[in-house]
């Protein structure tokens, strides 16, 4: 997902929640500030460089991809992006190095949701925003791993955006080309993806860049060969995906405000958007590279109150000004702290199921609010 999603849908799925408009502007910042802190960032601001919940392309560019290099970057992708669905699913007649990475494929409402959403609740509002980025991304990026891999995210030519025309849709095949320095062009189903590497561990085959930025776009429809589907075809229709993306953090975060007893997956707050739902799904529908400003809109109508736009430099001078004793209790600091707590967790419960791809983390409790 994109700073749309994770920064102005997430304030309007907060305010939704029962948060006030300032608590809900401090969710969604650090719910985008995920995509940001990377050990480039940290080591600007000197915070502790094992809190990167993201790599920059540079880093990623210079980044080891031995099995201790593999580690580090499977425990952030996998950690804040692309958090596995099911780390005992089964899968016959296959090795097991193959199966640690199969494994590892991302999608919605599995155990480690449950416990990223659990692990945020008494916490900071900076623990909040990290566990929506989670939990919205497990909806963009199922079907792809946070860990390099060419066997189980690699895709092929038979790739074919879908469009809704009367009770089917009318399909176009996507063209992918490798210039980033050119945008998408949703008009014509041309988008650009990493290039095809055949070395199964290179950066190339990292999540989903094999897709290009389709599963990050609210609009897109779409079906495709996944590397790891035996050749059977997935069907991804992200409109209704982000959907209970929305409606899910907002049920999440009722349960993380003490509204709900329990938080159980698979479970949706639609009433809270009734009355709404027609806005959201027009916004989530139409073909735009960011939706940032619809959003923004909506999250204005909503609380009555400017949105203000996302500045990633917002709390540095207050982080940096602070002295060693002072910095857990600022705003990054406790975005630092959630981040570090949150990426044990999940780093723990990967090497729990004795599987080796994140190695492990000693975990840190953070403080509750």
């Amino acid at each position: 997902m994109q700073m749309d999603f994770h920064y102005y849908a997430t304030y309007c799925a907060a305010y939704l929640a029962g948060y006030s408009h300032e608590e809900s502007l401090d969710i969604a910042y650090s719910a985008q500030f995920v995509d940001h802190c990377s050990r480039t960032l940290l080591a600007k601001i000197k915070g502790p460089s094992n809190a990167a919940t993201t790599q920059l392309q540079l880093e990623m560019m210079d980044a080891r991809t031995d099995p201790v290099g593999l580690q580090d970057i499977t425990r952030i992708w996998s950690s804040f992006h692309f958090l596995p669905k099911d780390l005992y699913a089964v899968k016959p007649k296959c090795s097991k190095r193959y199966l640690h990475k199969y494994r590892l494929i991302c999608g919605p409402n599995g155990d480690l949701i449950k416990k990223t959403v659990e692990l945020a609740k008494g916490k900071p509002l900076q623990s909040v925003g990290i566990a929506m980025h989670v939990l919205a991304d497990t909806w963009a990026h199922t079907y792809f791993a946070g860990t390099p891999s060419l066997v189980i995210n690699n895709t092929n030519y038979e790739f074919y955006e879908m469009f809704p025309e009367g009770d089917g849709y009318s399909e176009k095949r996507v063209t992918f080309r490798h210039k980033t320095s050119v945008p998408d062009d949703p008009e014509n189903s041309i988008y650009t993806n990493s290039l095809y590497q055949r070395s199964e561990n290179t950066i190339m085959n990292l999540g989903h860049g094999r897709a290009g930025h389709l599963p990050d776009y609210s609009y897109a429809r779409y079906r495709y060969l996944p590397a790891w589907g035996e050749y059977e075809e997935i069907v991804k229709d992200n409109p209704s995906d982000y959907m209970k993306a929305f409606t899910q953090m907002i049920y999440a975060m009722k349960f993380i405000r003490g509204d709900i007893d329990t938080f159980e997956t698979e479970k949706y707050d639609t009433q809270a958007v009734e009355g709404r739902k027609d806005r959201i799904k027009e916004i989530i529908e139409k073909r735009q590279l960011i939706a940032s400003d619809d959003w923004k809109a909506f999250g204005e109508e909503l609380s009555g109150k400017p949105v203000t736009e996302y500045a990633m430099d917002a709390y540095f001078e207050e982080y940096t000004g602070s002295s060693d004793e002072e910095k857990d209790d600022t705003f990054l600091g406790k975005f630092t702290q959630g981040a570090i707590a949150h990426k044990g967790m999940v780093i723990n419960e990967i090497f729990r199921s004795k599987n080796p791809l994140a190695g492990f983390a000693k975990l840190k409790k953070i403080k509750e609010d």
